[in-house]
């Protein structure tokens, strides 16, 4: 890993500094200017619009009790792209825009899903009572399956508390009955 680093450390200044060369010479020294500083403010204020629609998201997911891993991960992707925006550059700019667009980012996204590997904590010797489910797996610790399969008899259902009479008791009542 510290080789490829090495070389980007290396490689992306070379490379930005030809590109500043080459596009000052044919636009001029200001044009090149202010090219660098309208990607760094567009960029600024796209990275902040596409973050809160990807916040939005990821509480979207959460109020239906799913995991939003894809969009958290956007949102890393997010904060990368501002980065490559607000660093100087055409080849840093043109890479955090393709990772700014939706389309694109939400498929590298995907891309680097697949590559993760996640381990439960139960295979590292951290099994806290949770039998042979992990705590990534669809299941939770009281054996409710999350991928929407029901198992077993569970009932979903509310209910409301009648006296004798079939008048609904506030619980204003139920405390003061439990009082005297």
């Amino acid at each position: 890993m510290f080789p490829v680093l090495l070389l980007l450390f290396i490689l992306v200044p070379v490379i930005e500094i030809a590109l500043f060369i080459q596009v000052g010479g044919v636009l001029g020294l200001w044009t090149t200017l202010f090219l660098v500083l309208l990607t760094a403010i567009v960029g600024a204020s796209l990275v902040r619009s596409q973050g809160i629609a990807t916040l939005l998201s990821v509480q979207d997911r959460l109020n239906k009790g799913e995991l939003p891993a894809q969009q958290i991960l956007e949102g890393v992707m997010l904060a990368v792209a501002g980065v490559l925006l607000l660093t100087p550059g055409f080849m840093t700019d043109a890479m955090g825009l393709i990772v700014l667009l939706p389309g694109p980012r939400a498929a590298i996204a995907r891309y680097l899903m697949t590559k993760v590997k996640i381990q439960s904590m139960h295979q590292n010797g951290f099994g806290g009572g949770f039998g042979s489910q992990g705590p990534f797996s669809h299941r939770d610790p009281f054996g409710h399956d999350q991928s929407g399969n029901q198992q077993g008899d569970v009932f979903d259902g509310e209910y409301e508390r009648k006296d004798d009479k079939g008048k609904r008791q506030n619980s204003d009542d139920d405390d003061q009955h439990r009082l005297h």
